[in-house]
């Protein structure tokens, strides 16, 4: 099979704001930042809904500036501390919305036993990849490729920020199933250029964010809660477990994704690669 490589040296475009928060930071990245001196960043942070579009954005093109950062805009705003401390007070506001949607948690149960309950799941159960087997339509899946675009586009990165912060057998552990996300040392199997092969296969744009103006706050929201455990030794422990979660899970939802409805077979010739963009 033939596989076209996706194109990294294209660095994104910044995205459109998506109300007066997100416009603060997109606005403030079009010049250079102060080197010298403190400049504080004002932002309506706290009228702001913690699950809203606006903030999602705002926080998504902070975390960016880590990853690949944005076409024409100064890598030196990756580390400027009136950002940060901006991108501190949008973190403070999305944590404090997780643990609330969350709730108390039992300090009783291990990891393990978390684990454990996850790992088992209905045959009869819920969600995207039980309707993308037995209900979608191709342009639904098309719009699932999308949404799901702005994580496994970047697959893995996030969570690798946590590698420098495990050691012995977590570290070894942690990376040798990395090892098999960044394609075992073959960039064509890279599962991030799997999905970029299934979003040209599915006739949609594959290059690194080209969606990023087109999905809602949960698309975002996911993937800015990998970016925060990464990014702070404080949350390693979440990372792990997040990345451990995700990976144990997976199977089962992928395998549905990639058996999707009749009519969706028929139409496209992507389905066998479906398993990539589950997760």
């Amino acid at each position: 099979m033939k596989v076209t490589l996706a194109t990294p040296l294209t660095d994104p475009v910044l995205p459109v704001a998506a109300g007066p928060l997100s416009a603060s930071v997109i606005d403030v990245l079009a010049e250079r930042p102060h080197r010298r001196h403190l400049t504080r960043i004002n932002a309506p942070v706290i009228d702001s809904d913690p699950w809203g579009l606006d903030l999602h954005l705002a926080l998504y093109v902070c975390y960016e500036l880590h990853y690949r950062g944005f076409h024409g805009v100064d890598p030196a705003w990756e580390w400027n501390p009136g950002l940060l401390h901006l991108r501190a007070q949008l973190e403070i506001a999305f944590l404090d919305a997780v643990t609330e949607e969350i709730g108390s948690l039992d300090d009783q149960a291990s990891a393990a036993e978390a684990m454990d309950e996850i790992s088992v799941e209905s045959g009869d159960g819920e969600g995207p990849s039980y309707y993308i087997r037995d209900k979608a339509t191709w342009d639904q899946v098309q719009e699932y490729f999308v949404h799901r675009s702005l994580y496994h586009l970047k697959e893995a990165d996030p969570h690798a920020f946590a590698i420098p912060r495990l050691r012995g057998q977590a570290k070894a552990s942690f990376v040798a199933v990395e090892f098999d996300e960044y394609g075992g040392g073959r960039g064509e199997n890279l599962h991030q250029q799997l999905f970029a092969d299934l979003m040209a296969a599915a006739d949609l744009d594959n290059s690194y964010l080209g969606y990023i103006d087109s999905v809602p706050a949960e698309a975002l929201s996911a993937v800015n809660l990998m970016s925060m455990f990464g990014l702070h030794r404080a949350f390693r422990g979440a990372a792990v477990g997040h990345f451990a979660s995700t990976e144990i899970t997976s199977p089962p939802g992928s395998a549905r994704t990639s058996s999707p409805t009749t009519s969706v077979r028929t139409t496209c010739s992507c389905t066998a690669s479906a398993s990539t963009c589950s997760r």
